[in-house]
């Protein structure tokens, strides 16, 4: 009888569960990110039961690495054991150029998606923008999600999950002093309210009062993509890696006029030092100054350009708001710890320690996971 009321709550879990395979995925203005769910606990006989297709998707997407040439799984990021809806197993993250969505779609005509009767939950542009292919060609079930709250629900959940055992949202210590600064992990506790700023091509500012009561505050359309995109015009340069690199290699102050160079030193009535930015890119109209400059220089102007007016606009809108928490997430900051300093030494400096900077490990697969635990209530 115990088996038996066993087989019951089974049967009963599997009727409150969307069939595989489990995905969620944020088509972006530059990048696709995809998150899968790989379950571990998969019984003998619903290995049986399981068909080709579905064997085949469950292999591909776990046993590589990258996807063609441009399509990757960060490995590093996985979240391994957990439970969701009942089910154990493994988060899988991966991103590919949204240039490639086309190829996408037809991979997944391919590989017979449509036959598996499952939702792909989307959202980001590109989900309204690649519709009617994802309809049509892939003959996909598609169901489109608000990315800004697909963001704020990804978010809460991936920092109440933890990140293997470790904690998922960290800062920086003494961001002020580069000798002393160094990263610290904490929870995201009690966290309302914070300012989430979302630096993605472009950027959105976000207050957030709890995890339902949020509004979009501004925006800015100088992003991550206006960084690529100048630095693909200014270096010859032509990925975000190669760029980040070159920046990691330059002297911004090369290219920007300084506070120093308009005073000769600091501007003390209104405390403005003297190695402060008065203009990006200022001392480029000396035919002089442009013929001494690298692209390495270049590409870190560009950057500290980018990253100053996000910190300086996400200082106004926190003062604004009167909300002392500021959260950055997104793509530009992936494997970009020099804007994340640049942001928490700007917040901290300027706010004479009143704001303070924090960053997640997870940054830009918020609305992705966001989309996938939609799925459960599409049930």
């Amino acid at each position: 009888q115990q088996q038996q009321q066993q087989q019951q709550r089974r049967e009963a879990a599997k009727k409150n569960r969307p069939p595989f395979p489990w995905f969620g995925m944020d088509i972006g203005g530059t990048l696709v990110k995809l998150v899968y769910f790989e379950p571990k606990d998969i019984t003998t006989e619903e290995e049986q039961e399981e068909v080709e297709n579905l064997r085949s998707i469950r292999k591909y997407l776990t046993s590589n690495v990258a996807y063609g040439s441009t399509g990757i799984r960060d490995v590093h990021l996985e979240l391994k054991d957990l439970t969701i809806c009942g089910r154990k197993g493994n988060l899988h993250f991966i991103r590919f150029p949204t240039q490639n969505m086309p190829a996408f779609i037809q991979m997944g005509k391919a590989k017979h998606f449509s036959s598996l009767h499952t939702t792909l939950c989307a959202t980001g542009g590109g989900a309204y923008k690649f519709e009617p292919d994802l309809r049509t060609i892939a003959n996909l079930q598609l169901r489109k999600l608000d990315e800004l709250d697909c963001l704020i629900h990804g978010m809460m959940y991936i920092d109440a999950m933890g990140f293997n055992g470790c904690a998922e949202c960290y800062y920086f210590q003494q961001p002020t002093d580069p000798e002393r600064c160094q990263k610290m992990t904490c929870a995201l506790d009690n966290p309302y309210p914070l300012l989430l700023v979302n630096i993605g091509s472009g950027v959105s500012i976000l207050a957030v009062y709890s995890k339902d009561n949020y509004k979009r505050v501004t925006g800015t359309s100088l992003g991550g993509g206006t960084f690529l995109g100048l630095c693909c015009l200014l270096t010859g340069c032509s990925t975000f890696e190669e760029a980040l690199e070159m920046a990691s290699l330059g002297e911004s102050t090369k290219v920007d006029k300084l506070v120093r160079d308009i005073y000769g030193g600091d501007y003390d009535r209104f405390g403005l030092p003297g190695w402060a930015v008065a203009s990006s890119f200022g001392n480029m109209m000396s035919k002089e100054k442009r013929e001494a400059v690298s692209k390495e220089d270049l590409a870190r102007a560009t950057l500290v350009s980018i990253t100053n007016n996000i910190g300086s606009i996400a200082r106004m809108c926190a003062l604004n708001e009167n909300i002392n928490r500021v959260v950055f997430v997104g793509n530009f900051l992936r494997i970009n710890t020099l804007s994340m300093k640049l942001l928490a030494y700007a917040l901290d400096y300027w706010s004479k320690g009143q704001l303070k900077g924090f960053f997640m490990e997870h940054e830009g697969y918020f609305g992705a996971v966001g989309a996938l635990l939609e799925l459960f209530n599409c049930v």
